[in-house]
C-alpha cells in the first residue's frame, strides 16, 4: 500500500510513519531526507536542489516533484511506500496525483494523525535538537542520558527557535490554513482516515493497522 502522512507540526506523524515502515517493511520518504540525498549524490536534481538552497530559497515544488519521481521509481517502492512531509498544499497533492498516473502508482490510505494544540506545545515545547548532529530528543518521551548533552556525539543541545509558545500556536494556524483543502480533496477520494494520536505511540499504530482492513 502506498500512504501519505499528514500531521501538525508535534503530532507524532514522523514517528508513526517510521513505525508502520517498519511493520510493512516499506520505505519511508521523508521529503527533507529525500533532497538531502540528491545532494549527496551530487546528481543533477540534486544541483538544482542545491542552487535554490545556497540563495535561501524554498526548493520549487516541480524540482520536489522531479525528485520524488525518481525516488517513487527505485526498486524499494514496489511493494509500496509512505510519504511524510509531502505534499502540503492542494496544488501539491493534485501534482502529485498526476505523476503517480504517469508512473502508474496510486495513494491507497492518508492517514491524518489528530492531536489537540495543547499537546501539541506540551511535546515541542520539550523538545531538544543537538547544535552538532541534529538528533532530536524529548524531555518527557526521550530525553538524553545527560542533561543538555546529546547521546550520539556529545554535542550541546538546544531547544529550536520555532519550538516556543508563540511560535508553536502561529505555525498551528497556518498548518490549519494549509492543510484543511488537503484533507477535503483526500476525503472526497474516500482515502482519508483519522486516527487519535493523544495515545501511547503503540497504541496508535495499532489503530492505523486496524484502519487498514476498512473500506
Amino acid at each position: 500500500m502506498n500512504f501519505i502522512f499528514l500531521g501538525a507540526p508535534g503530532a507524532g506523524k514522523g514517528t508513526q510513519a517510521a513505525l508502520l515502515s517498519e511493520k510493512l517493511g516499506i520505505p519511508h520518504i521523508s521529503t527533507g531526507e529525500m533532497l538531502r540525498e540528491e545532494l549527496k549524490k551530487g546528481t543533477p536534481l540534486g544541483e538544482k536542489v542545491r542552487a535554490f538552497m545556497a540563495k535561501g530559497e524554498l526548493v520549487p515544488d516541480q524540482v520536489i516533484l522531479e525528485v520524488m519521481k525518481e525516488r517513487l521509481e527505485e526498486k524499494d517502492c514496489k511493494g509500496g511506500f509512505i510519504l511524510d512531509g509531502f505534499p502540503r498544499t492542494l496544488v501539491q497533492a493534485e501534482n502529485l496525483d498526476a505523476l503517480l498516473e504517469e508512473i502508474n502508482k496510486r495513494i491507497d490510505r492518508v492517514v491524518k494523525i489528530k492531536v489537540s494544540n495543547d499537546t501539541v506545545i506540551k511535546r515541542l515545547s520539550a523538545r531538544l535538537v543537538c547544535l552538532q548532529c541534529g538528533a532530536d530528543y524529548n524531555l518527557e518521551t526521550r530525553p538524553p542520558r545527560q542533561a543538555g548533552i546529546c547521546d550520539l556525539c556529545g554535542g550541546v543541545l538546544e531547544q529550536r527557535i520555532d519550538d516556543r509558545e508563540d511560535v508553536i500556536l502561529n505555525r498551528l494556524q497556518v498548518y490549519e490554513k494549509q492543510t484543511q483543502p488537503l484533507e477535503s480533496y483526500y476525503r472526497k477520494q474516500g482515502k482519508l482516515v483519522e486516527i487519535n494520536g493523544e495515545k501511547d505511540k503503540d497504541l496508535v499504530l495499532q489503530e492505523i493497522l486496524n484502519s487498514l482492513s476498512k473500506g
